[in-house]
């Protein structure tokens, strides 16, 4: 099982209050950031790209406390940026462990091996490893040759001290449906928990914007990817989630259910798009606009996110919201292969050739990758 018994009882008390409650829009998991600054400069990422007197910014503990306690999830996923090069990471997973809060702390484990003596084995404390694909793959997306052995090398402390290890995948227009596939047979050998799927999102700011993909690509790659699949592979993700990668069902967006808090406050409206940004939770709430977002507003910076930012929430809504959305999660569950002979032959289509030693990605991977580990050694 990809996730404890008692996380997931945990999880679906929550969300089964908020149903009680009558709440139509309720948080699900918190995405903090307590900081930007990343040692990598992935072409498919724009943080990298904030000026540097931002790069420099963290959030205090207290802060991050604060917004945890504002929010009231169970769950509190922290990317960034890079988590391990905050200061005080240490005391912010400290705390978080002591409010008993699922943490989810993403990382690309290049800094893992050298800074996992500041934490202690927990149910609560979740290593989400930043994995996209094998190593020719992984390191091509993330612009750092040599990116797949650090992080594996990372993933491999951690399991033998004894921390719970998650992947966490991104997949961009040109990604080889086999290799990923050859990749989950690769995570599940190693011992992970469970794994993670995303399809990517266009930020504005990304330095690579020519490889991220419509709805029916979308639809068409996971379809290959997560049909006929092995009953050893573990997906940390909702199951009615996975059919909608896959094109078998549709869902509106919930930007709220997995809002964001930053150096900049609450960010509206959701971890993928900026626009504006609130003093408190309750602020974010009752001042965002939530019509204009989603597929189904028209906004045109939301026509292609299938993202599970958006909606992973509005899947595990479908399951807590009627019997027939907890019978298709119970039935998702247990009949996980998807026999699909269509998407067998989608396997045998050709894609575009990935190459790590691009000119131009790597170009643009050496420069952003020297300003952000100059910008570490300033600070330090």
């Amino acid at each position: 099982m990809p996730v404890p018994v008692s996380q997931m009882w945990t999880v679906a008390s929550y969300v089964l209050k908020q149903k009680i409650k009558g709440r139509k829009r309720y948080p699900f998991v918190l995405m903090l950031e307590p900081l930007f600054r990343c040692n990598l400069a992935c072409a498919g990422c724009g943080k990298i790209q904030y000026p540097a007197h931002i790069l420099k910014t963290d959030l205090t503990p207290e802060q991050c406390f604060k917004a945890v306690d504002e929010c009231g999830v169970p769950t509190v996923s922290i990317p960034g940026g890079e988590p391990l090069m905050h200061p005080e990471i240490d005391k912010i997973v400290e705390g978080l462990v002591a409010r008993k809060k699922y943490i989810y702390l993403c990382t690309n484990a290049l800094l893992l091996k050298e800074k996992i003596h500041l934490f202690k084995p927990s149910k609560y404390l979740t290593f989400s490893v930043h994995m996209d694909g094998q190593r020719e793959h992984h390191d091509f997306s993330v612009c750092r040759e040599g990116g797949y052995d650090k992080a594996l090398e990372g993933i491999k402390v951690a399991l033998d001290k004894g921390f719970r290890v998650t992947t966490n995948t991104t997949l961009f227009d040109g990604a080889d449906p086999k290799s990923v596939r050859a990749f989950f047979d690769d995570m599940m050998e190693l011992g992970v928990e469970g794994m993670m799927l995303s399809p990517g999102y266009s930020y504005d700011k990304a330095p690579d914007q020519k490889h991220f993909m419509g709805r029916a690509r979308i639809r068409r790659m996971f379809r290959a990817i997560l049909s006929n699949r092995k009953p050893e592979w573990k997906f940390n993700l909702s199951p009615l989630f996975q059919e909608f990668l896959m094109g078998k069902r549709d869902y509106a967006c919930t930007p709220w259910g997995m809002p964001t808090y930053n150096i900049f406050g609450w960010q509206k409206p959701c971890y993928l798009l900026q626009d504006g940004y609130a003093d408190t939770f309750a602020e974010l709430m009752a001042s965002t606009a939530w019509e204009n977002y989603g597929t189904e507003s028209g906004n045109p910076k939301c026509a292609n996110c299938m993202v599970h930012s958006g909606y992973e929430a509005s899947a595990v809504n479908d399951t807590f919201g009627s019997l027939r959305g907890f019978w298709d999660t119970m039935k998702a569950t247990l009949f996980s292969r998807y026999p699909d002979a269509g998407a067998n032959r989608l396997l045998d289509e050709p894609t575009q050739a990935v190459h790590s030693h691009n000119p131009l990605v790597q170009l643009k991977v050496d420069s952003g990758t020297q300003n952000a580990v100059q910008l570490e050694e300033t600070r330090a």
